[in-house]
């Protein structure tokens, strides 16, 4: 899993790559984002976008993919479908965050919640479903953040999201602490499975520890601290786009399809060389050794869809059209993602 990239042979500003940061105790994600944009600056980077791919709490530490350069542009794309975390919690109490950001404001009796009754617990609450995000959380109401509103007293209606955890294994029991290890899907938000895992027991459950471990087919040990980034090790933290969703299967198109899929179409399950798809499943998508994007499978319609555009076949040209005077905020996205063709924009 070593990334192993010379720092001279590539260009930060011209592609997209991904630097794989171990969060820090106490840092906002933002605050990562800041530091790497710092430091890059200070290696000569001066105008360089640089964004991150899945949110870590402020008290969570653990894998953060930091997008730069034109990655900045696929950030929902990169993504990891599936995440691992490991969680500490404490029993018998409860905090209005579901973790150690506000005091605790109920307890309840813990002592007797045997490790069957953990384990029994944890099963029940495996597989798909409808989870309610927490209220000190950064999910927007009306254009507002939730933690706003709560901050203020105020009860807001948080719609659910369909999630799926894959799998919830006990790793320690020393009551009142338990130590879990989750595998989930993209936007489960651990402090509510812990409230859940409460709520199962009947006692309560604050989290009071948590780690990304795994993301995108990067393990915490593949990881550097934010401390220990500098210009001489960057490039064995970093990865290319390609890299960055490598485990995800790939798709071999030929030359047409290549066209057809990186100008909007989407391609039928048949004409494909692989087609036991599953619903909703993001593949690599590659022709002639060119990494062309993320697609997606529909298998209600039997066909694959794109997610994101990140290369175009060579020697072709990006055209946007526009009927009034000026280029279109859709038409300019069409050429900001043209990275290697000649781009033109016609209006009249």
């Amino acid at each position: 899993n070593s990334m192993n990239m010379d720092i001279k042979d590539i260009n930060l500003v011209e592609d997209g790559y991904v630097a794989v940061i171990d969060k820090p105790y106490e840092w906002t994600s933002a605050d990562v984002v800041r530091k790497v944009k710092f430091r890059l600056q200070r290696m000569g980077y001066r105008k360089i976008k640089v964004g991150h791919a899945g949110t870590l709490d402020p008290l969570a530490t653990g894998i953060l993919l930091v997008c730069i350069g034109k990655a900045t542009k696929r950030v929902d794309a990169l993504q990891a479908e599936r995440k691992e975390y490991v969680a500490e919690l404490m029993l018998g109490a409860t905090t209005p965050s579901f973790d150690m950001e506000h005091p605790v404001d109920q307890t309840y009796p813990y002592e007797h919640i045997t490790r069957e009754a953990v384990e029994a617990a944890l099963k029940t609450l495996e597989g798909e479903r409808l989870q309610a995000p927490p209220l000190y959380s950064a999910k927007k109401v009306e254009g507002v953040r939730a933690y706003e509103f709560a901050r203020q007293g105020e009860e807001v209606e948080l719609k659910k999201a369909l999630i799926n955890i894959y799998s919830i294994t006990l790793e320690q029991y020393d009551l009142p602490k338990i130590r879990i290890r989750v595998e989930c899907s993209k936007g489960t938000y651990i402090r509510s499975l812990v409230r859940d895992i409460g709520e199962a027991l009947g006692c309560g459950a604050t989290l009071i520890g948590l780690t990304r471990t795994f993301a995108a087919g990067i393990d915490i040990t593949d990881c550097v601290e934010l401390g220990e980034l500098n210009s001489e090790n960057i490039g064995d933290y970093i990865l290319s786009e390609e890299r960055a969703v490598a485990h995800l299967r790939e798709v071999t198109v030929t030359d047409n399809q290549a066209i057809r899929f990186t100008n909007g179409g989407k391609l039928g399950f048949d004409r494909l060389r692989v087609n036991n798809f599953s619903n909703g499943e993001l593949v690599r998508v590659k022709s002639r050794n060119t990494f062309l994007g993320i697609g997606y499978a529909d298998c209600q319609k039997q066909e694959l869809g794109i997610k994101c555009i990140i290369n175009y076949p060579k020697n072709k040209n990006a055209v946007a059209l526009g009927t009034f005077d000026g280029v279109h905020i859709g038409h300019r996205k069409v050429l900001d993602l043209s990275d290697d063709c000649k781009k033109i924009a016609v209006c009249f």
